[in-house]
């Protein structure tokens, strides 16, 4: 697909391996993505959703795979999860690249061309991943530009074997966090070297000929400073152009629409964006979610709105734990509405409308079967639902106050906000507290008009007068909700309505 990506999208994650051999356990044949029947891209290819991500689609590491075969502690969780298990079971990291080429399990090139035309003529883009901290051990570059790694010695093997690795090529530091151990199964490359940017760069654009734009994978590790104090002496100094800046830069002059989207953690979003990254994922948020009070969450929110456009929010993936089996069913239905009617990326999981509970290593092939949740599925179709129909993610977006009065803080557990676009306007109030609470929700410039508010979430009607919910007029729109419930408002305006002074209640 050409032309720009949407400001908000929303992107579906595949864990392609499992997804292929579900398929292939249903229609009782070997399946890649050129043999994927027009059913199973339709199921993907869902109203509402702008891309999918492929995860997972190079070429993997023979010598990745022998070191994932032999960790007890994987094979322990697989044979819990999967009692029939063989070693076929444990195919080895999808972040163990031997090659950026698409695996001939999936295909090879030609079967990602065939499902990016399948995912286009759905009007879908597609996304891949990028790996900029490491590779496979048996990658080209490690015999072919030993220089493009951070490299060790012999007496570094003797003094920290775990994080080191003895290659044809020499001894080559492990990839890593620096806040954990090393990587067993991938060599750590050096982004001081301009010869392993100019290496990235072309990888890159090669990528973004097969796709529409990538996941980079870790993306702070290759943050400049990070480099310089996770490896020290070993890496070179830093150049005159951020590494980040660098390659983006170089590889959006050559496909101007190509999307940069960032693993990012430890609060370092605000440097990828400013190096070139579009979005960036929202950890923060997340935990927030998960743990916290709904006080913090808007906090977070506070946040300039251009800002939190260019971010991810998700409550899964294929690193978190299932949300089914993070969030309490009713918390979990509140965080759902938050991150759906949120600005930016929205990121969404394979098995998160079935609401599996499951989480999965990425070395491993297939999946257990689970039931299916019909809420879940329900709930996230209606969400997509009203993204399209409704124009939901869409217009301009800001967050609205919400105050109570001397006997009452339950206020604070309201959470508000307001998407205004040419032809729409519309109200969300969370709240996201395991008690009741009610509040004045502040709906600037309401006055002048009378309006309809109907929510789209149950279909309930209240009409109200403008000047009566706008703080500029001493007004506040009064809202009481149940624990983790909902309002998500389509505002229209009523011309010379007749609106009934009424003391009802929203509830």
């Amino acid at each position: 697909m050409s032309g720009p990506w949407p400001a908000h999208p929303v992107i579906y994650e595949l864990s392609t391996l499992p997804w292929l051999n579900e398929i292939a356990a249903r229609s009782g044949r070997p399946v890649t993505l050129d043999s994927v029947p027009a059913a199973e891209w339709d199921g993907v290819a869902l109203p509402g959703v702008d891309a999918v991500w492929l995860m997972g689609v190079w070429e993997r590491s023979p010598a990745g795979r022998a070191i994932a075969q032999h960790d007890r502690a994987l094979r322990q969780e697989l044979y819990e999860l999967l009692p029939d298990a063989t070693d076929a079971d444990i195919v080895g990291s999808p972040y163990c690249v031997r090659s950026y080429r698409v695996d001939l399990l999936f295909g090879g090139p030609e079967g990602l061309s065939v499902a990016r035309a399948e995912l286009a003529a759905r009007g879908v883009r597609v996304l891949l991943d990028f790996v900029p901290n490491h590779v496979a051990p048996d990658h080209d570059w490690v015999t072919a530009h030993p220089d493009y790694f951070v490299r060790g010695t012999e007496a570094d093997l003797g003094v920290e074997p775990p994080a080191f690795m003895k290659t044809d090529a020499g001894v080559i530091a492990l990839g890593r966090d620096p806040y954990f151990p090393p990587w067993p199964d991938v060599v750590q490359l050096d982004p001081t070297r301009p010869s392993l940017r100019a290496a990235v760069i072309e990888t890159l654009s090669d990528i973004a000929s097969q796709c529409d734009g990538v996941r980079c994978d870790m993306a702070m590790l290759q943050l400049d400073d990070v480099v310089a104090q996770t490896w020290g002496d070993r890496v070179g100094p830093t150049g005159a152009v951020p590494y980040w800046t660098e390659v983006t830069r170089a590889v959006q002059t050559l496909h101007p629409n190509f999307l940069f989207v960032a693993e990012s953690y430890w609060d370092r979003e605000p440097d990828l964006i400013a190096q070139g990254f579009d979005h960036c994922y929202d950890k923060r948020l997340y935990d927030r979610l998960v743990s916290d009070s709904a006080g913090s969450v808007r906090d977070h929110l506070a946040a300039d709105p251009e800002y939190q456009r260019r971010l991810v929010r998700f409550l899964e993936n294929h690193d978190e734990p299932r949300a089914a089996a993070v969030f309490p069913a009713d918390r979990g239905e509140a965080a759902a509405v938050v991150v759906a009617t949120l600005p930016g990326a929205l990121l969404l999981f394979q098995g998160q409308f079935a609401g599996r509970r499951h989480h999965m290593p990425v070395q491993l092939a297939r999946w257990p079967a689970e039931p299916p949740s019909a809420v879940q599925e329900a709930l996230w179709r209606r969400l997509l639902d009203l993204s399209v129909g409704e124009g939901l993610r869409s217009g301009r977006w800001s967050v609205l106050g919400v105050s109570g009065w001397p006997d009452n803080d339950s206020c604070r557990n309201l959470l508000a906000w307001q998407w205004e676009g040419e032809h729409h306007r519309h109200l969300i109030v969370v709240n996201f507290s395991g008690t009741s609470a009610d509040g004045l929700v502040h709906v600037e410039g309401t006055t002048g008009s009378d309006w309809d508010l109907t929510d789209v979430l149950d279909g309930q009607s209240y009409q109200r007068a403008g000047a009566d919910m706008d703080p500029a007029t001493g007004g506040g729109l009064y809202v009481s909700r149940g624990p983790f419930e909902a309002h998500l408002f389509r505002l229209i305006r009523i011309a010379d309505a007749d609106v009934a002074a009424s003391s009802s209640d929203l509830e």
